[in-house]
């Protein structure tokens, strides 16, 4: 079995072929698909995914980039959705400076208030930390009083702050890449292993070779599942086990109730 821990299926990318898409899949031993919403605009489309396809569940946060003048509007609206139902986490939160730095504050309070949110509900966070890796890895350590999980998304940090993130009590998310031949993150998962790794694709993006630069989809998952095993000397079967098994332990409480 093989989960994704984060994909972005219903975005207009995908529109009309999600079917075909979820059947390969499917065909590819991926089980679960949990699903980041990025603000407001996307939260229709991602509850209709999950409504049409029982093994695809939805998160519910604000997206750092889409941290604009009315983060606090978006942010409501956030809050609302929680005290309609329930959701698998808190996310795709966390902040990103490598776009645009003119609301790095913003990002950041709307960050922690996200955080304590997901504390507060005893679900998940997923981090998105794009140039703000140590900002984020601070931050989190701030809040965390034992009650706070999750995963930093997109992982490609070093291995001392992948230990940093273990050590929090979190766990990485494994994408496409760690296929790429320089990226250097092949040697950080042979220092650190898979004890706190999860898979993701991220899809639409961040296709693993042999499909880099195309649409990614959560059938490439395999192609992560099969570089890990080259990596770390373990078999495919071993990395789906403990990979699993880590995703499950993350959103243990959306499958206890689901």
């Amino acid at each position: 079995m093989l989960i994704d821990t984060h994909a972005h299926i219903y975005l207009n990318d995908f529109e009309g072929s999600d079917a075909d898409i979820l059947a390969r899949a499917e065909k590819e031993g991926v089980r679960h698909i949990f699903m980041p919403n990025i603000d407001s605009s996307s939260v229709e489309n991602m509850l209709r995914t999950e409504s049409r396809y029982p093994n695809c569940h939805a998160m519910m946060g604000l997206h750092p980039c889409s941290v604009k003048e009315d983060y606090e509007k978006e942010l409501s609206n956030v809050e609302s959705w929680f005290a309609k139902r329930s959701f698998a986490a808190v996310g795709e939160i966390g902040i990103d400076l490598y776009w645009d730095k003119s609301f790095a504050e913003a990002q950041m309070k709307t960050f922690e208030r996200q955080i304590a949110l997901g504390r507060e509900l005893g679900i998940p966070i997923v981090i998105h930390s794009r140039e703000a890796l140590d900002i984020t890895i601070q931050t989190v350590g701030k809040w965390q009083d034992g009650n706070l999980k999750g995963v930093f998304h997109c992982f490609t940090g070093t291995l001392e702050q992948a230990l940093q993130i273990s050590d929090l009590g979190f766990y990485i998310g494994i994408g496409g890449v760690v296929t790429y031949k320089n990226a250097g993150l092949d040697k950080v998962i042979a220092g650190a292993g898979l004890d706190f790794a999860v898979l993701e694709t991220d899809s639409p993006y961040l296709a693993p070779v042999p499909h880099r630069g195309k649409p990614n989809e959560p059938s490439y998952l395999r192609y992560i599942a099969d570089k890990l095993s080259e990596i770390t000397g373990r078999s495919v079967t071993e990395v789906e086990d403990i990979t699993s098994s880590n995703a499950m332990r993350l959103f243990s409480g959306w499958f206890a109730v689901n």
